[in-house]
């Protein structure tokens, strides 16, 4: 990725410097990425990401409780962290899918943007500011958040996605169930023609099964919850 035409700043990590437009609120690490990663156009799916800003939410609580960081950069890094899972535009986030395999550049990403964000809130000099590292990804290590993250992310997109769907489905042929019940048809049983039955009755056979299966997939979600 080029950058000769838009203004950028210089970012350093432990490998050196590296040149990040001045308008991204990431850092190296990212940017970095960006450089060494260009393939694909899969993009971090978005569930990863707001599910990786809760689990930074609670590591800020974990290790302000802890003493491992103060109370006054934990609130910093949580209301980053909520503002950005308030706010419904990735770009903070460009990175692809494509990656190393423990998802390190992903959740630097994550860390790059908490910080500036909670920089931002503090407004305070250099020795106290928000590091990515040392404050964001405190106690952790992408080979812990990365499948944390997935976790909470499944969760949540199996209670906000597929739940509402699947209910859909049941709603949908449960309302052809009673629209086809004065159509008869033809049963078919062992290869060969049976007794006539009428399509709303062959369509609620599906309706029972898939009331069966979102008992079962709420009864598994609800165990899941507690």
């Amino acid at each position: 990725m080029s950058f000769k035409s838009i203004p950028t700043r210089e970012e350093k990590d432990a490998l050196g410097s590296v040149s990040v437009p001045t308008s991204a609120r990431w850092g190296a690490q990212t940017q970095r990425c960006l450089n060494n990663f260009k393939i694909g156009h899969e993009r971090m799916p978005a569930a990863i990401i707001r599910a990786y800003l809760i689990v930074k939410h609670a590591c800020a609580t974990a290790n302000a409780q802890t003493n491992t960081i103060n109370q006054r950069q934990a609130d910093a890094i949580i209301y980053a962290c909520e503002q950005l899972m308030q706010n419904d535009t990735m770009d903070d986030f460009p990175l692809k899918i494509w990656q190393t395999g423990s998802g390190t550049a992903t959740n630097m990403n994550v860390n790059e943007v908490i910080a500036h964000l909670a920089n931002q809130q503090l407004h305070s000099d250099t020795e106290e500011k928000i590091h990515p590292n040392d404050h964001v990804n405190c106690s952790q290590s992408s080979n812990d958040t990365f499948p944390t993250a997935m976790h909470i992310a499944i969760f949540s997109e199996f209670h906000n996605q597929f739940l509402p769907a699947l209910k859909h489905l049941q709603m949908v042929i449960d309302n052809k169930t009673k629209a086809f019940a004065n159509i008869t048809k033809i049963g078919r049983t062992h290869m060969q023609d049976a007794v006539p039955l009428t399509l709303g009755q062959a369509f609620s056979a599906f309706a029972s099964q898939l009331s069966h299966i979102e008992s079962e997939v709420q009864r598994t979600f609800d165990q899941l919850r507690y």
